[in-house]
């Protein structure tokens, strides 16, 4: 690492040793019912009528709850509405359906796409990989048609000749037309390149401080920079040019963070764009390394980053109409069956609400469908 040296810890340690901030973790903890639903809605929204649950059940492995999906899906009254006669259909509350809706519009998804393309050193990435991060960046979930297809001056679509069957998306534009501005340049401090917030309670000793500094001045290459892609595949570099790597790598980190909608991603999903940005260091050290830039959680069995200078207080600094819709939702389903009583109990849905407020988000899983 570059900022401070540590001993050999493996990385399950070098997570676990990082500075606690309550108020990220907190917000993780709310979104997690939302994160593990998330594929469920995706196959509720695209279809016009209810689905019936073992219909559901054979298209998607729903592994939402150690206590089943039926249990999931009871939980949250506020989003799914389950339906009698036997066997139940499943759809979306009208206010869940109207959350889910809002999204970017297919000009404000190209600008987007046509930014993350720009950091590529290649300027293309794999369709898979946009597939993965689409929520996060706010296009709509059609975008391969309603974006892509509709905007053939900036963007095509051809065969990755790497792995037969996917597609690589390449960005056409001139280069020479474009005039990005990154995010950080729009609020940088004086002097320095990046602006700092060290979570509470971090103790900033005085050799750190130094380190911290000495970094802020290095030089560096923007993330829509060209890059001489020989210096970074040379396995001998100096240290000068290997701290120069990790800035550019932070800012490029720093630029992905701020096209996502709630300014923060899963490490992993971010890390399928590594080799196609041209960063060659490992993107979970970039993050833990300078904590006064982002913040990493580790809670419900993933690894998310979130840009520090976007959130105030757990909140966002600049929300928009996609971030609030989501904020809404997440409420939905942090409510529950508070205040509903015996919710679906016409199709036999009897639970207890004391039962409910017991509930552990360790109970919920992921639902694995990329």
């Amino acid at each position: 690492t570059l900022l401070h040296a540590r001993g050999k810890t493996t990385a399950a340690q070098h997570v676990a040793a990082r500075h606690l901030d309550h108020t990220f973790e907190k917000l993780v903890a709310s979104s997690l019912p939302l994160v593990a639903a998330s594929p469920l809605l995706d196959a509720l929204r695209a279809s016009p009528e209810p689905l019936a649950l073992p219909d559901l059940a054979r298209r998607l492995p729903l592994r939402l709850h150690r206590r089943g999906p039926l249990h999931f899906l009871r939980l949250f009254p506020r989003v799914f509405d389950l339906r009698p006669p036997l066997p139940l259909s499943l759809s979306l509350t009208a206010p869940a359906a109207s959350l889910l809706a809002v999204a970017s519009s297919p000009d404000a998804a190209a600008r987007t796409l046509h930014r993350l393309l720009a950091m590529s050193t290649s300027r293309s990435v794999p369709l898979r990989a946009v597939f993965r991060v689409w929520r996060e960046l706010a296009l709509p979930d059609d975008f391969e048609d309603s974006v892509v297809a509709q905007h053939p001056h900036l963007f095509r679509l051809a065969p990755n000749p790497a792995e037969p069957r996917t597609h690589v998306l390449h960005l056409v534009a001139d280069p020479a037309k474009e005039e990005f501005t990154p995010a950080v340049d729009k609020k940088r401090p004086e002097k320095y390149a990046f602006r700092l917030q060290f979570p509470p309670g971090f103790r900033l000793a005085k050799e750190y401080r130094k380190k911290v500094k000495e970094w802020q001045l290095l030089p560096y290459v923007g993330p829509y920079e060209v890059v001489d892609q020989k210096v970074g595949a040379s396995k001998r570099v100096s240290k000068m040019a290997r701290r120069k790597m990790e800035k550019r790598a932070v800012g490029i980190a720093h630029e992905f963070l701020s096209l996502t909608v709630e300014k923060m991603v899963e490490v992993e999903k971010f890390s399928q764009f590594r080799k196609w940005f041209g960063i060659d260091v490992n993107v979970r050290d970039v993050f833990l390394d300078h904590p006064g830039i982002f913040y990493l959680s580790a809670k419900g069995k993933r690894h998310t980053v979130f840009l520090r200078e976007a959130y105030d207080r757990g909140k966002l600094v600049e929300p928009n109409d996609v971030s609030e819709a989501r904020r809404k939702l997440v409420e939905l389903m942090l409510l529950r069956r508070h205040g509903l009583g015996n919710a679906n109990s016409n199709a036999n849905m009897s639970s207890s609400a004391n039962a409910d407020a017991k509930e552990s988000d360790d109970d919920l899983q992921e639902l694995e469908l990329y």
